[in-house]
């Protein structure tokens, strides 16, 4: 019983987590109504949805609230970088 009750409370627990500190996607247009906090940048993903999931990363381990891709490359491995803001 004490095992399902721990289980029950580290799900909720990550998924309160994990909807509060994500960073979002946010169109130029949308930008503009934030705060520019700075850039990220990631190298080495094998697909654009990878390097979002990167950025993404690095968005919200800066603390943004949101970050709006600025350049991807495709030269061999796929790298770019995002403003991020708050």
């Amino acid at each position: 019983m004490k095992t399902i009750k721990y289980a029950v409370a580290a799900i909720a627990l990550s998924t309160l987590s994990f909807g509060a500190f994500a960073a979002e996607a946010v169109s130029a247009t949308q930008a503009q109504n934030m705060n520019k906090i700075g850039v990220v940048s990631a190298e080495g993903a094998s697909t654009l949805d990878g390097l979002e999931a990167k950025l993404a990363a690095k968005a919200e381990a800066a603390g943004a609230s949101a970050y709006s891709i600025t350049s991807a490359n495709t030269n061999n491995k796929v790298s770019g970088t995002a403003v991020i803001y708050k």
